[in-house]
């Protein structure tokens, strides 16, 4: 079931703003003047001229990463300018795309930098590295996330930042543009004396005066029923990881030396043969299987599902063959470059339905994790995501293409699943889990190399249908400071593995054992 019928700003395709909702938006944005009596007023010569940059690919997407590939971002970039120019007409605006640390650092020598009192930078999509050269200009800067399309880099690039410049960065990630217009006249601060230190603390005030309080945050009864601790070693030893088509080799030596689960690389063609001798009746069988049980198939082709069918068939066999209970693939990369010819998303759904492993992007450390904590629950499986950060509705997204829909484990009950394309490429076949809601989720990161587990708790509150960026979406309600969930992205990357249940005292357990620190990001 979706969150919410309206559809607000940011979340919708950027086409279908409501103006009436935006400017309503705009009327508490006057709070971002306030310090202007603590900084004095002082008389402006010229409108605040203020640089926004696009950090954006292309104009449309030519590649397949988020939001999705042919996003036309053109009217998304025109509603953002004109409504800017519409709520602030304080402020001077410039506009300009950059796609790489290139082209801002050009936008900025050739532009009159001299005149430019503050840039915004609206990431657009993932990965595209603006902001860096604007903040480095020691000039306010104001980072924004347009969600479901730059999350990733936005939460990156902003704990980085979060050490380096938090002096002159201010950010916003929300799905109300109201909020963002509300960081926007925040410069304000600047024009009436105000030090970029100043700009960002009033955007912080504005962030958290936007943020709603804490809801109902009680849970469904959930009782996890745990592997005695004593035992836990003996399995995570017992445990093997393949590592199909990539990997960290150093990650793969800190699991074996840390836990004791071996880690084997193997290489893309050892799949590939695998999923060319999958016997085609028995694949067949199972996508008449997926396509009954699925409550809805939608862009996937009957040969699609086939062919995802024999790569189940394919990871299974290889899991046999090595005697290991995890196998966690460079699908992104494997597919793209041909190495692999069906994404594993169906196969890892159905690998966990049996208590085994299936981890996506050939990622060690979160594979290491599902492992540890499916034995530690008796099989209760991890969910590897994307997290998007929306503070105006105090949530966390945990998007990605694949997701279990047995989360408390083999033996317990099926939640609906949907089959659509990999989102990215809208290619081949990928599973939307709904998932159950009101129930307690850990969510965490082992490091081994670090010797350090990183670890938030939220209530699972809604499943959200956005067609931007990947197709499950478990939304939920952090527990906690949501403020400081934008603080360790840097150091551990984008994924965490989400679980269903309170697990946070046998995690700390687990960690004590090992010698290990706990690091809670919330």
């Amino acid at each position: 079931m979706r969150e919410d019928s309206r559809s607000s700003p940011l979340e919708s395709c950027g086409c279908c703003w409501s103006r009436r909702r935006f400017l309503a938006g705009c009327a508490g944005c006057a709070g971002a003047a306030a310090p202007r009596a603590a900084f004095g007023a002082r008389p402006s010569r010229r409108k605040l001229r203020l640089h926004l940059l696009f950090a954006v690919h292309a104009p449309v997407q030519d590649r397949p990463t988020w939001p999705h590939m042919g996003f036309d971002f053109r009217p998304v970039m025109q509603r953002i300018r004109s409504e800017l120019v519409e709520a602030c007409p304080e402020f001077e605006f410039m506009f300009s795309t950059a796609a790489d640390p290139e082209a801002a650092a050009k936008i900025i020598k050739e532009g009159p930098s001299e005149s430019v009192d503050g840039y915004i930078v609206y990431q657009l999509n993932n990965w595209v590295e603006v902001v860096q050269t604007c903040a480095a200009t020691g000039k306010p800067v104001l980072f924004l996330d347009f969600p479901y399309g730059g999350s990733g880099g936005f939460l990156l690039f902003l704990a980085s930042l979060l050490r380096s410049h938090r002096s002159n960065v201010g950010f916003v990630a929300s799905s109300g543009f109201d909020d963002h217009v509300a960081a926007v006249k925040c410069f304000e601060v600047i024009q009436n004396g105000g030090s970029p230190a100043d700009f960002v603390a009033a955007t912080e005030r504005e962030r958290k005066r936007h943020t709603p309080p804490p809801g109902n945050l009680s849970t469904a009864s959930d009782p996890v029923a745990l592997l005695p601790a004593d035992q836990w070693r003996k399995h995570f030893r017992q445990s093997k990881i393949l590592a199909v088509g990539g990997g960290s080799r150093r990650g793969g030596e800190a699991v074996e030396r840390e836990l004791g689960t071996r880690v084997v690389f193997v290489e893309f063609g050892e799949l590939d043969q695998a999923w060319k001798n999958a016997d085609k009746d028995q694949a067949g069988e199972i996508a008449d299987r997926w396509q009954e049980e699925a409550t809805k198939v939608e862009g996937v082709s009957r040969e699609e599902l086939e062919k995802s069918a024999s790569m189940y068939l394919a990871q299974k066999a290889m899991i046999e063959r090595h005697g290991a209970n995890a196998i966690s693939i460079h699908c992104l990369g494997g597919f793209y470059g041909g190495h692999i010819h069906a994404y594993p998303c169906l196969g890892f759904v159905e690998l966990s339905n049996q208590g085994l492993i299936g981890g996506c992007e050939c990622d060690i450390d979160s594979a290491a994790t599902m492992v540890a904590l499916t034995a530690m629950t008796q099989g209760r499986p991890g969910f590897i995501s994307d997290p998007v950060i929306d503070t105006a509705k105090r949530r966390i997204i945990y998007a990605h293409c694949v997701a279990p829909n047995k989360p408390f484990g083999p033996k317990g009950p099926a939640n609906d699943f949907e089959i659509f394309t990999h989102s990215e490429d809208r290619k081949g076949a990928a599973v939307r889990s709904i998932f159950p809601t009101g129930y307690m989720l850990t969510t965490l990161k082992f490091g081994p190399d670090r010797k350090q587990v990183v670890l938030h708790q939220a209530k699972s509150i809604d499943n959200i249908w956005e067609d931007r960026a990947c197709r499950t979406k478990l939304c939920a309600e952090p527990i906690g400071d949501i403020e400081r969930l934008f603080t360790e992205w840097d150091r551990w990357g984008w994924h965490r593995v989400t679980f269903f249940g309170d697990l946070k005292e046998p995690v700390y357990t687990l960690a004590e054992m090992l010698g290990w620190q706990v690091i809670e990001e919330a």
